[in-house]
């Protein structure tokens, strides 16, 4: 399974290092979670919440899981990321007429689709209660390369039992910052886009309002910690390149950014990256410590 697994995702053979040593035993541990549910006859299913910067490697931990876990356990697993709760782009420009302007780039707390969020987690947490009126679970899906949400019709429906829920997104788990923490700017972009600091402090609201009354609904939480927010664009840009290739393979219409984009762009990530990096690990029930290349050199909590 693991040689498998990959070639489909080209891989590098250190994966298989990183696999045996991290991996398996994180989704042992996730087995023997859920198992530890049902023995006290909670029949919703283990809610798993992943933190981690841009690029840090997310989507591969979930998709290994989900494999494993399945292979391994024939457990149903759901992946979900923040990434496809992002609101339209027609949303976004409503909230940067009305409030201020960098509210157009997706990224921060207040451009995703917090109501359907916790509809969709509410789902799956009850999906297993039949005193609760069965819905149709439909999982978000969003396009990068389009910048959009893929239409509905086309979000993957669940249609059995589910047992785990991966949940990952670069600011999942982040809190928020006392107001004083907000005056100060952090990068050119807040100085000079930002100088009142009302896209920072409106973002900062919605992580409160919105994101953390949320974070209960997790059982656990993992983090892949970067060495710092100095890795972040180097992470992001490959990331940009593989959505490139995709998007021509796929004959998609590309949207996919540039160089100077990027340098627009990421620092819209920096300050949230930067407090959860200070803020999460001392939190979280497992953590994964990366250095520049995204290799793991210590762990805490897979044991």
């Amino acid at each position: 399974m693991l040689s498998k697994f990959i070639q489909q995702n080209n891989l590098s053979e250190g994966f298989l290092t990183t696999a045996n040593q991290y991996y398996l035993p994180l989704a042992n541990k996730l087995a023997f979670k859920f198992q530890q549910k049902k023995d006290v006859k909670d029949n919703s299913p283990l809610f798993v919440g992943i933190n981690g910067c841009q690029g840090s490697g997310k989507s591969t931990l979930v998709d290994f899981l989900a494999l494993y876990l399945k292979d391994q356990f024939n457990l149903s697993v759901v992946v979900l990321s923040l990434d496809d709760f992002y609101s339209n782009q027609a949303k976004r420009q409503q909230l940067a007429t009305d409030i201020h302007p960098l509210f157009k780039f997706r990224g921060v707390p207040a451009t995703h689709d917090t109501k359907l969020l916790k509809k969709v987690l509410l789902q799956l947490k009850n999906a297993s209660n039949t005193k609760v009126n069965k819905e149709i679970i439909r999982l978000p899906r969003f396009d990068k390369a389009q910048d959009n949400p893929v239409a509905k019709q086309h979000w993957p429906k669940i249609t059995s039992k589910v047992d785990i829920v991966l949940l990952e997104g670069w600011c999942w788990g982040v809190p928020g910052q006392i107001k004083q923490d907000l005056s100060l700017a952090i990068n050119d972009v807040e100085a000079k886009q930002d100088p009142l600091a009302i896209w920072r402090e409106h973002a900062n609201e919605a992580l409160l309002n919105d994101y953390q009354p949320l974070y209960p609904l997790m059982d656990l939480w993992l983090m892949l910690k970067a060495p710092s927010f100095d890795v972040v664009y180097q992470w992001r840009s490959e990331q940009e390149q593989k959505l490139a290739q995709d998007t021509i393979a796929n004959n998609k219409a590309n949207s996919v950014m540039d160089e100077q984009e990027l340098n627009r762009f990421i620092p819209l990530f920096q300050r949230l990256t930067e407090y959860g990096l200070k803020a999460l690990p001392r939190k979280v029930d497992i953590l994964f410590e990366l250095d520049k290349c995204r290799k793991i050199i210590a762990s805490r909590g897979i044991d």
